[in-house]
C-alpha cells in the first residue's frame, strides 16, 4: 500500500531546503515477519516504479502492535525490517542506498478511547520504506534576447535589433553587419551553442505567405535573408556545423510595425 508523498523543511546550517519523502507500507499478520509474493512484489515494484535518478537512499522501519512484551516486539519489528531489506537486495535494489534498517518495536495505543482497535493494532504490524528523493529540477522555459548568452536552454530566442531588411531585400546593411560582429565573437566565445537562422518578411499579398526577393525575382526572401546571415557568420568563422538557415515567410510577425518584421531571429536548437 502506498501511504504517502510529502514534503518535509529541514534545517541545515541555517539554510532551509525541501526534502521529499515516498512512503510505502507492508502489513505483516499478528507475531509474523514472513511475506507472501503478493506482498513482495508490490514493495519491490514500489522501488523499481520510482525514476531512479532521483532516489537518493532508502530506510527501512519495523514496527509492531502493543500486544506483548516489549523486547520480544522489538526483535519482531527488527525481523520485519530485515525481511523488507532481504526482498529489496534480492531483487536488485542496491544495498549501499539502504541506509537504515530499524525495529522500532511496538506502537502504544490507549485502548480506552481508541475506536475500532483491532484494525489500528493491524495498521501498526508494519514495515515503512522510506525513499528520500532528489528535489525535481527547475522547469526553465525557453525565452526571449536581444544576443546571445552564456547560459541558454534550447527553444531561446535571439531577437536581433539592428538585423532589419530593406523592402524586397536580402542584402545585409552594415549596420546589421555590425551587429553580426558581435553575434560571432559570442559565437566562437561559447562553443557549445548550436542555432538555426529564421528569417521573416513582411507586407505580403492576403494570399502569398513568402515574398519576392527584387535581386532574384524568386518567392524566397525570408530564405534569402536567413542564408545571408548564414553566409556571414560562416564568413566571421562560426562553424557552419553549429548553424542551420530557415525562411518562415509571413507567418511570424511581432505585431509592431511592418518594418521590424524585416528581420532575422537565432533560435537555440542545441547546447
Amino acid at each position: 500500500m502506498f501511504r504517502f508523498l510529502k514534503y518535509l523543511p529541514l534545517l541545515f546550517f541555517g539554510f532551509v531546503s525541501a526534502q521529499e519523502e515516498a512512503v510505502y507500507s507492508v502489513y505483516f499478520e499478528f507475531d509474523k515477519f514472513s511475506l507472501d509474493e503478493k506482498q513482495a512484489k508490490e514493495v519491490v515494484n514500489f522501488i523499481k516504479n520510482m525514476d531512479s535518478t532521483r532516489i537518493e537512499s532508502v530506510q527501512i522501519f519495523g514496527y509492531t502492535d502493543d500486544i506483548g512484551k516489549e523486547a520480544y516486539n522489538f526483535k519482531l519489528s527488527t525481523n520485519r525490517a530485515n525481511t523488507i531489506q532481504n526482498k529489496l537486495i534480492e531483487n536488485g535494489v542496491k544495498n549501499k542506498i539502504i541506509v537504515t534498517i530499524e525495529g522500532k518495536g511496538r506502537i502504544l495505543i490507549d485502548d480506552d478511547i481508541v475506536d475500532n482497535l483491532p484494525e489500528k493494532r493491524s495498521k501498526n504490524r508494519r514495515v515503512d520504506v522510506v525513499l528520500n528523493l532528489k528535489e525535481l529540477p527547475k522547469l526553465v522555459l525557453p525565452g526571449f534576447y536581444n544576443m546571445i548568452q552564456k547560459n541558454h536552454v534550447v527553444g531561446d530566442h535571439i531577437y536581433l535589433e539592428n538585423i532589419l531588411f530593406d523592402k524586397g531585400s536580402s542584402h545585409l546593411t552594415t549596420k546589421a553587419k555590425s551587429e553580426l560582429d558581435k553575434v560571432a565573437l559570442l559565437c566562437l566565445r561559447y562553443k557549445n551553442i548550436e542555432f538555426e537562422i529564421q528569417g521573416h518578411v513582411c507586407c505580403t499579398p492576403p494570399n502569398q505567405k513568402e515574398a519576392i526577393d527584387k535581386d532574384t525575382k524568386k518567392r524566397q526572401l525570408s530564405t534569402n535573408r536567413a542564408q545571408s546571415v548564414y553566409k556571414y557568420l560562416a564568413f566571421r568563422r562560426v562553424p557552419k556545423n553549429r548553424m542551420t538557415f530557415k525562411g518562415y515567410g509571413n507567418t511570424v510577425p511581432l505585431g509592431k510595425e511592418p518594418e521590424y518584421d524585416r528581420r532575422v531571429e537565432l533560435v537555440i536548437t542545441k547546447i
